[in-house]
């Protein structure tokens, strides 16, 4: 079961990735995503092994961005891919079947395009946002509910989300709400991912 608050990473936040990752599990993230364009893959997987055994100790799921290759190697349990990483099929094919795959979607003509394989979708931006300058046109709260409105595959919205969307995300359909800013870049992450979780169960 994957629950409601999914914490992505920021490689440009002051706080360490490291610290962001422990923050967000301790905190009660369900699922926290490793994100970074520019870092090693050696690197990364030196983080991962720092960290894996604690995600997982805290219920929560590690999921790395886009690299196949070291979702397979370092075991973490998730891999999410955007629209033009590769064919979802495929990716399913080489990671497994115990591996999560989410799948970004920024419009409803992606709908008909997702194969099989895919565990859920992250569906967004829902705002403007700037943790990711090059991201697609905002959908809005009608957008999003016309997107998971189209797929039977569990969403995450994500998209310049705080506390007090929790009511219009929900409503809106999605499982729950993917940050990145409302956690990472914030005086104590750990307590904004504990206020996340308490607002989705409250709305």
């Amino acid at each position: 079961m994957m629950g409601p608050v999914y914490v992505v990473t920021d490689a440009q936040a002051p706080l360490p990735v490291i610290a962001q990752i422990r923050a967000a599990a301790l905190g009660g993230a369900s699922l926290i995503q490793l994100r970074d364009k520019t870092a090693s893959d050696a690197d990364l997987a030196a983080l991962i092994a720092n960290v894996l055994p604690m995600v997982t100790a805290q219920g929560a799921r590690l999921i790395i961005n886009d690299r196949v290759d070291l979702a397979i190697r370092t075991g973490v349990h998730g891999l999410h891919i955007g629209q033009g990483d590769g064919d979802p099929a495929l990716i399913r094919a080489r990671i497994g079947a115990a591996m999560l795959l989410g799948l970004s979607v920024e419009a409803e003509a992606h709908l008909p395009h997702i194969s099989a394989g895919v565990d859920y979708l992250g569906v967004g931006p829902v705002r403007a946002t700037p943790s990711k300058p090059d991201h697609a046109p905002p959908i809005g709260f009608d957008g999003l509910a016309r997107i998971i409105g189209g797929t039977s595959l569990p969403c995450y919205a994500i998209g310049g989300l705080k506390e007090d969307d929790a009511v219009a995300v929900k409503a809106a359909g999605a499982i729950g709400m993917a940050v990145v800013s409302a956690v990472t870049r914030t005086a104590d992450p750990q307590a904004a991912t504990r206020a996340l979780v308490k607002a989705w169960r409250q709305a």
